[in-house]
């Protein structure tokens, strides 16, 4: 029996890639229709594909396999060979081999890049950008730090020109970065370079300097049209001789620096990727858009702890994408435990730019590592090196063109997180204990004597001590202006808080102590009275481990003023309470005069109406006797506010005056422009305007929203004095606005009883009745007693005209609360 010898027959690439989509499909469980709906795939299209009739382009094939959750790299070489066949064999009886190109026939055009990214995100205005420069000027260079993809932005734009530069495409890595291993010198660059353009060894000249070679290569480029890719590059000495010349061949240069010698090259700068592309190629490189089991999705909060730890740098997503691909098992939360253990591949690559830096530019580096805060100055570079600020400007800028250092504003710097990171590795390797420790605490010195000097350039009502913590920095930045201070405040508070906060985990006692006080001017304009709050309380147990009676006393009474302008008037007594005899026995008259003010402020909101009066002027007598005029003014007008409130209105005005007289040329007293105004609306209501539009004018220019508020209250007061109801109610309502934007509901105790009063008098009882009832369940809480009073006898008045049956109740209450008040509470300051 004759057996049939049968043939067999490799099946063609694409009839072989259209099987695998096949299975694909099976393992989807879906039908054509369902399977392109979520792909994003044209039903027609997709098949064709699984037919065989046409070969997919890859990123279909990618989004099939996304979709079963499977590696698509073992797919690869199929599909290339699919998508480029061999050509068929001729049809003869045998097999004939392949006819050999003439002996002088040109050799195929040579192509080195490397593969490009398949899944390549993001950096549509960089990719723009490189072809754009390349395509006016020929040569561009891309620089960036380590990890930002610079390397793949190149090699994505080489594939795209590729067409229009068919005759080489040539990839070199000059290793300028490259750990273990010294750059590439431009000689060995240029033969390497002339051997990929299969250029005889002949035709290159091989005595003579590197300048022939160079001529030679800039030659054999000018007859073609070619992409070089020069990629790692250390500096603009390594590349400059390997740029085209003549002709119509081009170039794309990447390195860590910027390249600023070459100044006829485009240069192309990378940052991170934003939020979205860091969140697009962590997902893509993982191997599914929705993440293995839907991890990505179902964990959020982990993938956004990934990107952070990543710092949105291309390589690292990279990496940490390729951890979950091929660790089927790992959730997000796993990966992110990994990620936080330790020293990652990014300290080799970082450590390879750090060694490219002068001795003294790498110590500037490691020790910028240790400053707190998200950014800083040049001011606070030379604190931390304790170098001069020009010479530290100098260092900067090789540092920011060697990436090391990025500048998102004018005058102000940043370090990477993983730069950051590797900074500390660093510095905590090779610089002593005792030199981190030293740099830190000049950094903490210059953030205590430049908030200082800020708030000697803003108004406040006592002078300041002069600073005790630490030394003097060589250079401070100078305040011109009250406008000047509070911009620094404004760019520096996040900074604050941190080196705030770094001062107390140090155990810098002083700098814990004195670094509030200075604050307290922009607090107060600012920020919310909690954080204040928990900073002085900070400053207090500091001051209670140093033992220094003086910083003790500051400290108790800078926490009790906290605490007042917080609503928690108990504690704001106690506290005063604490501080009178430390500050009594250390014989300062100016401390003591500023808690004699403060005293007076509790004593009146407590319900007080005698010992107020004698503070103020015990106040002013210190103040006058120290040489503090304004501060002395401040006094007179605290006096006069007290006696307005109760009554006197004649009196209140002649103080009033005197405080403005006091302060001379320096900036009025408000609270005396204001009670001025107030003091006077009935007979001088013109005058009483002028006075309180000027008080309200330097509130808002200020900066202080709970002044600006005070201001229009009492403008409110003033305009029912005069009879203009409508135009006080409008005043009363734009201060409340004001204190809901701030957030802070017990100030409005200060405000309450006035506004009650001012819509009683026009006659909107309503209104008048919720506001009086307001200040009765807020005044108790915070200890505000004559308030209290004040409303009793506020909804007594309303009722009289309305309901007399809830009259008598109400001012028996009123009357009950007074004599309690008498005789007044126990003075605070003998």
């Amino acid at each position: 029996m004759a057996v049939q010898q049968q043939t067999t027959r490799r099946a063609h690439p694409r009839d072989e890639l259209a099987a695998r989509l096949r299975l694909l499909q099976e393992m989807s469980g879906r039908g054509v229709r369902a399977l392109a709906r979520d792909t994003g795939l044209s039903s027609s299209s997709l098949s064709r594909y699984l037919s065989g009739q046409t070969v997919p382009p890859w990123p279909a094939v990618l989004e099939l396999c996304r979709l079963v959750k499977r590696d698509p790299r073992p797919l690869r070489p199929l599909w290339e060979s699919a998508a480029n066949p061999l050509p068929a064999p001729p049809k003869t009886s045998r097999q004939v081999a392949p006819p050999r190109p003439p002996a002088d026939a040109p050799p195929p055009p040579r192509n080195d890049l490397p593969r490009d990214i398949p899944d390549f995100t993001g950096r549509e205005q960089a990719l723009a950008e490189v072809l754009a420069a390349v395509r006016a000027d020929r040569v561009v260079a891309i620089d960036g730090m380590a990890g930002v993809g610079k390397t793949s932005l190149a090699v994505h734009a080489a594939h795209q020109l590729t067409a229009d530069y068919p005759d080489a495409q040539l990839y070199l890595d000059l290793h300028g970065f490259t750990d273990g291993r010294a750059p590439l010198d431009p000689d060995a660059a240029l033969r390497a370079l002339l051997a990929a353009l299969q250029v005889p060894s002949e035709k290159v000249p091989q005595d003579g300097g590197v300048e022939l070679r160079a001529a030679c290569w800039r030659a054999e480029l000018a007859r073609l049209r070619a992409v070089i890719v020069l990629d790692n590059v250390a500096d603009a000495a390594q590349v400059a001789l390997l740029l085209p010349g003549a002709g119509e061949s081009i170039a794309i240069v990447t390195s860590r620096n910027r390249l600023l010698e070459l100044d006829e090259v485009a240069p192309v700068s990378l940052d991170v990727l934003t939020e979205r592309e860091s969140a697009e190629l962590l997902a893509r490189a993982s191997g599914d858009s929705r993440g293995p089991d839907g991890r990505l999705g179902r964990e959020p909060e982990q993938t956004a702890e990934v990107l952070r730890l990543c710092g949105n740098l291309p390589l690292a997503l990279r990496l940490a994408a390729a951890r979950l691909r091929h660790r089927p098992g790992w959730s997000i939360g796993i990966l992110v435990e990994r990620m936080a253990e330790g020293a990652s591949e990014f300290d080799t690559a970082f450590g390879m730019s750090v060694r490219q830096l002068r001795r003294d530019q790498g110590r500037l580096f490691r020790l910028l590592g240790l400053i707190p805060g998200s950014t800083f100055t040049d001011y606070v570079a030379a604190a931390v090196a304790d170098v001069p600020l020009r010479t530290t400007r100098a260092m900067l800028e090789d540092l920011l063109d060697a990436h090391l250092v990025q500048q998102p504003a004018d005058g102000r710097y940043r370090l990477h997180d993983l730069v950051r990171q590797h900074a500390r590795r660093a510095t905590a390797e090779i610089d002593s204990d005792t030199d981190r420790e030293r740099a830190l605490g000049r950094v903490l010195d210059y953030y205590v004597h430049a908030a200082a000097a800020a708030d000697a350039a803003m108004p406040f009502l006592t002078p300041t001590r002069p600073v005790s913590a630490g030394s003097p920095p060589a250079d401070l930045p100078r305040f011109l202006d009250r406008d000047a201070a509070f911009f620094w405040y404004v760019a520096e508070y996040t900074n604050l808080m941190a080196v705030f906060y770094a001062a107390v985990e140090a155990n810098a006692d002083v700098h814990v102590c004195e670094l509030p006080r200075f604050l307290r001017t922009f607090f107060a304009r600012r920020c919310g009275t909690t954080h204040l709050n928990d900073l002085f309380e900070r400053s207090l147990t500091a001051a209670t481990h140093l033992g220094d009676p003086r910083q003790l006393a500051e400290a108790h009474s800078d926490l009790g003023f906290a605490r007042y302008n917080a609503g928690r008037m108990t504690e704001a007594a106690t506290a005063y309470a604490a501080a009178a005899p430390l500050i009594a026995a250390a014989g300062d008259p100016l401390p003591r005069a500023e808690l004699l003010m403060r005293c007076a402020q509790l004593r009146w909101d407590e319900g007080d109406v005698v010992e107020p009066l004698t503070l103020f002027r015990q106040a002013r007598e210190l103040y006058a006797a120290s040489g503090c005029p304004v501060s002395a003014a401040d006094a007179v007008a605290g006096e006069a506010w007290a006696v307005l409130q109760l009554g006197d209105s004649d009196a209140a005005a002649r103080l009033a005056r005197e405080a403005l007289a006091l302060a001379g040329d320096a900036a009025p007293s408000l609270q005396a422009l204001v009670t001025l105004g107030v003091a006077i609306a009935a007979e001088q209501p013109e005058a009483a305007l002028t006075h309180l539009d000027q008080a309200l004018a330097a509130a808002r220019a200020d900066g202080h929203q709970h002044n600006e508020a005070w201001c229009l209250n009492c403008r409110g007061v003033a305009l029912r004095r005069m009879g203009r109801f409508d135009e006080a109610i409008a005043a009363h309502r734009a201060a409340f606005d004001l204190l809901d934007a701030l957030f802070e509901e017990h100030w409005k105790i200060h405000f309450l009883n006035s506004y009650a009063e001012t819509c009683r008098l026009a006659g909107l009882t309503d209104d008048a009745l919720r506001l009086y009832r307001e200040t009765l369940e807020l005044a108790p809480k915070l200890g505000y007693r004559l308030e209290e009073a004040r409303a009793h006898q506020g909804i007594a008045d309303v009722l009289e005209a309305t309901d007399p049956s809830g009259v008598d109740g109400h001012r028996v209450a009123a009357q009950v609360i007074l004599a309690e008040l008498e005789p007044p509470p126990r003075p605070l300051v003998e």
